[in-house]
């Protein structure tokens, strides 16, 4: 067994990145955790909304392969989403199994304020790092993407494959 106290990491870990990975995060999601908190919402209903309200006519199957989570885990979330108006779920047009997803125009406006939030906090981060940087932050932001989903998460966001 090794003994983690004699386990000397090697120099070139990221940890200076990683750790501004936390933060940032922490911070960007927190400014529409704090928005949610209002509401009754959390993160995963936000998740949702965005995904749903930036693809509309997008699938459950569909949403359950961009979060990466089952059936169940998004089960309960779109229910509440669907019960208080801000999400429809209509039968497909071909295979009336499938359920189809689009917001409302009050599930569009929470998105809208969430992410006019997000926004303003990225835009100050661009910023403050070099207007001119915004080009390379995103293709590093989507480099972190696992390679063999690169393709289908350009498509999502609408960015143009690296």
């Amino acid at each position: 067994m090794v003994d983690p106290k004699k386990v000397t990491p090697p120099p070139e870990l990221a940890y200076d990145l990683i750790g501004a990975m936390f933060f940032g995060y922490r911070d960007f999601v927190g400014v529409a955790d704090a928005a949610l908190a209002t509401t009754g919402y959390g993160r995963a209903h936000h998740r949702v909304l965005y995904f749903v309200d930036r693809r509309p006519g997008l699938t459950v199957g569909e949403l359950l392969k961009i979060l990466k989570i089952s059936k169940q885990g998004v089960a309960r979330v779109l229910k509440t989403l669907v019960d208080d108006g801000l999400i429809t779920m209509t039968p497909g047009a071909r295979d009336r199994r499938e359920k189809n997803l689009a917001t409302t125009p009050a599930g569009h406006a929470l998105v809208v304020r969430l992410a006019t939030l997000q926004s303003a906090r990225i835009e100050a981060a661009v910023a403050a790092a070099n207007p001119a940087d915004r080009a390379a932050i995103k293709r590093f932001l989507t480099a972190l993407v696992d390679p063999s989903e690169t393709a289908d998460v350009a498509a999502i966001i609408g960015a143009p494959t690296p």
